[in-house]
């Protein structure tokens, strides 16, 4: 099958690397345009670019996926199938109605549509997420579903350590749909939640929460985003890795309405959340211990 590739992210390089090893190579890849990024702010090119490149495929960048541009070089292709992972920007028409569109979602739909959907199942402690093939439609991932399959999370599941399982499930089952064509099935009318963009608030750990809503935040946000915690200079130090200390109820409200992070010789803990790995602003991630030793010494 004739296929054109829209994808952006490292997610989604592994699906096309999947897919350029099957019948349905893209003869397309189509990618966010570079960006400045880090601290320096240079221009970064974005991962299913650097592999397409590597892969031999032809690579387009458009600033706007809309504009007549970029719709000639998505048609000029005449794709029998577009797909979509992880690119980054909405699809509309007349792209949305030029061929069937196969869109790698990794989640149980209708649980979890949207911008954030692994990130969003850790944090809410789900047991089980997953990853669909599903139709793409003008609705925020709301198209028939072709295939699904669920996945448990593990103990300690990190974004870093789920992220890559559901690439590697994902890329499975798109081959499988492109080969096998099963039907798409509507999604049901229940259990729908959407995976909202992740924010700033979303990365400051709440001081008045339980601390396992900030722990399963840390491993969401773990590696990729990073959560922090404010240090009473009013500077964030952020927090990598983190754990209910040994002997606390991590499900207790905490005892004061606005906890303070106490700081010892020995440990850093926010309630009962004890803080394994920080970054200092303008550092580099380290063990809490370290930065202990380094804060005593100034």
């Amino acid at each position: 099958m004739k296929t054109v590739y829209l994808g952006t992210s490292d997610f989604a390089v592994t699906v096309l690397q999947r897919l350029f090893a099957s019948d349905h190579r893209p003869s397309l890849v189509v990618t966010r345009p570079d960006r400045p990024a880090g601290r320096g702010r240079k221009l970064h090119t974005p991962p299913v670019a650097v592999a397409a490149h590597e892969l031999g495929l032809p690579v387009f960048q458009p600033e706007n996926l809309s504009s007549d541009e970029a719709t000639a070089a998505v048609l000029a292709e005449a794709p029998e199938a577009l797909i979509v992972c992880a690119y980054g920007a909405i699809v509309r028409e007349p792209l949305l109605s030029a061929a069937p569109i196969y869109n790698v979602h990794p989640s149980l739909l209708p649980r979890w549509r949207g911008a954030a959907p692994i990130e969003r199942a850790i944090a809410a402690g789900d047991e089980h997420t997953g990853v669909s093939i599903m139709q793409l439609e003008e609705g925020l991932d709301s198209g028939p579903v072709a295939i699904q399959e669920s996945v448990e999370l593990q103990h300690g599941e990190t974004y870093g350590s789920l992220a890559p399982r559901l690439a590697d499930l994902g890329a499975e089952l798109l081959v499988r749909a492109l080969d096998e064509q099963p039907p798409f099935t509507p999604q049901p009318e229940d259990g729908i939640t959407y995976a909202e963009k992740i924010t700033a608030e979303d990365r400051t750990l709440d001081p008045t929460a339980p601390a396992v809503r900030n722990a399963r935040m840390v491993r969401a946000l773990s590696p990729h985003i990073g959560t922090r915690v404010a240090l009473p200079d009013g500077s964030m130090l952020g927090v990598h890795a983190a754990r209910i200390a040994e002997g606390a109820d991590g499900d207790a409200m905490p005892a004061q309405a606005d906890q303070q992070l106490v700081i010892d010789g020995e440990s850093v803990r926010l309630g009962a959340l004890e803080l394994l790995r920080v970054q200092p602003a303008g550092g580099k991630p380290m063990d809490a211990s370290a930065w202990l030793r380094g804060r005593a010494g100034r």
